[in-house]
């Protein structure tokens, strides 16, 4: 957009005012207030769900492609409620401990 009169920045300029824009952003962002104070968890909350447990592993990148692929292709099929964590203990619902290789 050549011939512009914006293209020079100097229409930005004309719209703030630097004074402005250095009191809002020193009264709005660095400000060095303290963090709100944190709640201590009530004596009478309801407990955590002990029915499942989060947890972490570790997949190579083309097995997790494959999963992904495969809660994919479910979702098509129309198991609207496929995600990893399912298919994984669908997997394991089927799981042969006999067929499993020895040098996994």
């Amino acid at each position: 957009m050549a011939g512009r009169e914006d293209d020079t920045g100097l229409g930005a300029a004309r719209v703030l005012d630097a004074d402005e824009v250095q009191g809002v952003l020193s009264g709005s962002f660095y400000t060095a207030e303290p963090s709100p104070p944190r709640r201590a968890r009530r004596l009478d909350a309801e407990p955590k769900p002990a029915h499942y447990k989060v947890i972490c592993i570790s997949l190579y990148n083309r097995d997790l492609e494959r999963l992904d692929g495969l809660v994919d292709e479910l979702k098509a099929r129309g198991v609207t409620k496929a995600n990893r964590s399912a298919l994984i203990r669908a997997a394991l619902d089927q799981l042969d401990l006999d067929r499993v290789p020895r040098g996994l």
